[in-house]
């Protein structure tokens, strides 16, 4: 299977490097990469060869969150196309946190929005130092809501509370406090730090692996269809907003939004 927005790698020993590729884009989220990365979660799925799987992104940035063009035809959408687009995004973080192998997540540069959630759905982060973080869809009126059962999941509602509605950007250190990143180091050691990760699955039981993760989701929090259904609800609701209407017109139109302050 081949793929536009996506590279897939698999090594000898059975670790597969999943790439986002638009790194002209920082790897934004488009419709065609929300496609093929819910297609590629399903092959990876289904084969009992893969050890582990090495999350990334091409270029400057791991993932820099929605795609400009995606947001756009949203913003002239009717609500039923909103909750369409909105449930292939939340499908996709579903079918990525449900694989039965190991995922670490290897990020650089950007991620906000949509990147986070893709952080969220991996079993570890390791992060260059550099890096910034950021839940932004305050700014535009909206709400990280498709994302936001892993996000919680990820580092508790108290933690989260610090972020997830501020839209401000934080640091790498402040992504290991919240414990959205496992760890943060140079850009130079970050290859080595991802192989530190990865080398305890190659001396474990891949099945067993796979039960483990399994039996770890089962008991965190719930992430069920009514919860995934309740979440695009209030994203469409929140589209029909006067505060979202603003927001988005000020983003293209490359202006404040009236709430801004000074």
């Amino acid at each position: 299977m081949s793929f536009e927005t996506i590279l897939l790698d698999q090594d000898t020993r059975g670790v597969v490097t999943l790439t986002l590729n638009r790194p002209e884009k920082h790897n934004s989220l488009s419709a065609k990469m929300i496609e093929e990365l819910t297609a590629v979660a399903a092959q990876l799925a289904s084969d009992r060869t893969i050890r582990a799987v090495v999350l990334t992104g091409a270029g400057a940035s791991f993932c820099a969150g929605g795609d400009l063009g995606w947001m756009r035809e949203q913003f002239h959408a009717d609500r039923a196309t909103r909750m369409a687009e909105a449930r292939k995004l939340a499908l996709m973080l579903k079918a990525l946190n449900e694989l039965p192998h190991p995922l670490i997540g290897r990020v650089q540069g950007q991620a906000f929005g949509g990147g986070i959630g893709m952080m969220s759905v991996c079993d570890t982060v390791v992060a260059v130092d550099s890096a910034r973080f950021g839940l932004t869809e305050v700014r535009l009126g909206l709400i990280p809501a498709t994302i936001s059962p892993y996000v919680l999941a990820r580092m508790g509602e108290g933690k989260a509370r610090r972020v997830f509605m501020s839209a401000r950007t934080f640091s790498a250190d402040e992504a290991v406090a919240l414990d959205l990143v496992a760890r943060a180091v140079p850009e130079a050691d970050l290859d080595e730090a991802i192989e530190r990760e990865v080398k305890p699955y190659l001396a474990a039981a891949p099945a067993a692996v796979a039960a483990s993760k399994a039996l770890a989701r089962s008991l965190g929090p719930a992430t069920t269809d009514d919860i995934i259904e309740d979440t695009i609800r209030r994203l469409a609701d929140t589209w029909e907003t006067p505060e979202a209407a603003e927001g988005i017109a000020a983003f293209f139109e490359k202006r404040k939004p009236e709430w801004v302050e000074g």
